[in-house]
């Protein structure tokens, strides 16, 4: 979207015509996920529609299938109808990262992703479903399962979704008399050493303290083993049985590139030269999460960007640049970003940070969280609304309600006109 974005305001009228392929219709901000799951956020305010924001760009809302650099051919399968071709002169390709997951017995069934915000939507109506059916059950082992929630992979995502949702539920509890505080059991999951490496050791040590302060299980140096129908066995410990099983271990470039005959590191991703050109081409440029682009500000001369948001944007918008630039007969810039730092949220007014050296934690981490991500959401509308939602939060109580029958519309209506025996 940025990319885009750029190109439609920087290229002259009737100069090239910009044209978008996605599977969505709308960009969705991940760093605000966490809130959105949450209630903190509206989730409609943490995605941005891609028709009112590239007004002068064609979007189709469908699927790459494949690329054919060396005929110029991308394969495009849209929400309804054949398959069809598109014809270009020049590539982005901009397909970022899906979740990357694991063989464990079990996981594509009851697993729960939290990439898309249509995941920390459906995360946050399940888990107060699971409130729902504690409170309503009569059953001791049915209530344990459900009030039981995990959470796999400790990295932003997976340590943020934590954060929120069990502040949320803590909220939440105060609606459900039968629950009491030790009756949830949350277990967070990690193979590495350490939680949250992005904020350093330090940091990511407060960050264990805070949450087990708060009641959660650390389980580090851990494996899922499996999770079929819910039983969840981990490498160390007993097993147990949950409703709520979250995986946040990590993402992996988009599949689509294996697809293409273009250029791909052994991680999968397109590799690029610092100007974030294809290696080999003259007209394919990639950035992002797909990308390898080499990062120039590191010691070690083979090393590449990290997959995070920090170095996409600043690429998509460089991008934009150097496609103008070399259509007007220009040289296109290396991209050069030292990384400055990282910030986390651990739930309302709590937080890590580790920016230009200073190690930061507690409500200014978590301030400095919310400003830092605020001033990068697109467009000032989006701005505008996150801020309104803020406000509101801290002028009224959460709203603990679900909707998760909202997945399920025509039960209802397919009961009341199913015939009678």
């Amino acid at each position: 979207m940025y990319t885009a974005l750029g190109l439609q305001k920087k290229l002259r009228n009737g100069q090239a015509t910009v044209t978008v392929v996605d599977p969505r219709s709308y960009m969705t901000y991940q760093p605000f996920l966490p809130e959105a799951a949450a209630g903190a956020l509206e989730p409609r305010h943490v995605v941005v529609p891609l028709r009112k924001v590239l007004r002068r760009c064609n979007i189709i809302t469908g699927r790459v299938a494949s690329i054919a650099h060396q005929d110029r051919k991308v394969t495009v399968e849209p929400e309804a109808g054949e398959p069809y071709d598109i014809d270009y002169d020049i590539l982005v390709v901009a397909l970022g990262s899906i979740a990357r997951t694991l063989p464990i017995p079990g996981l594509a069934d009851c697993g729960i992703g939290f990439k898309q915000v249509e995941e920390a939507i459906a995360l946050r109506n399940h888990v107060l479903e699971q409130f729902d059916i504690a409170a309503s059950t009569t059953d001791e082992e049915v209530r344990r399962r459900a009030l039981t929630f995990v959470v796999v992979g400790g990295g932003f995502a997976g340590a943020e979704a934590l954060g929120e949702l069990e502040n949320m539920a803590q909220y939440a509890r105060r609606y459900y008399p039968r629950i009491g505080k030790g009756d949830m059991r949350w277990v967070l999951v990690d193979a590495a050493e350490r939680i949250l490496p992005e904020v350093g050791d330090e940091m990511g040590v407060y960050a264990v303290e805070e949450l087990s302060n708060r009641g959660v299980e650390i389980r580090l140096k851990t494996f899922l083993n499996s999770c079929e129908n819910g039983h969840v066995v981990l490498s160390k410990g007993k097993p147990f049985d949950s409703n709520t099983i979250v995986w946040t271990a990590g993402v992996k470039a988009n599949p689509v590139l294996a697809d293409s005959d273009l250029p791909l590191d052994g991680r999968g991703r397109v590799t690029c030269t610092a100007d974030m050109r294809v290696a080999g081409t003259d007209d394919a440029w990639a950035a992002g999460d797909n990308a390898a682009v080499p990062d120039l500000t590191a010691d070690d001369p083979d090393a590449v960007c990290a997959p995070n948001a920090q170095h996409a944007v600043r690429q998509a918008k460089l991008l934009a640049k150097n496609i103008v630039a070399t259509l007007n007969g220009e040289q296109p810039k290396e991209y050069r970003h030292k990384y400055v730092g990282s910030v986390a949220s651990l739930g309302l007014y709590r937080g890590v940070a580790h920016v230009y050296g200073v190690k930061v934690k507690g409500f200014p981490a978590w301030f400095m969280h919310r400003t830092y991500h605020m001033s990068k959401m697109p467009t000032f509308n989006r701005k505008a609304r996150v801020l309104v939602d803020w406000t509101m939060a801290l002028l009224f109580r959460r709203e603990v309600v679900t909707l998760g029958r909202m997945r399920m519309p025509r039960d209802e209506f397919r009961r009341a006109a199913a015939p009678k025996d």
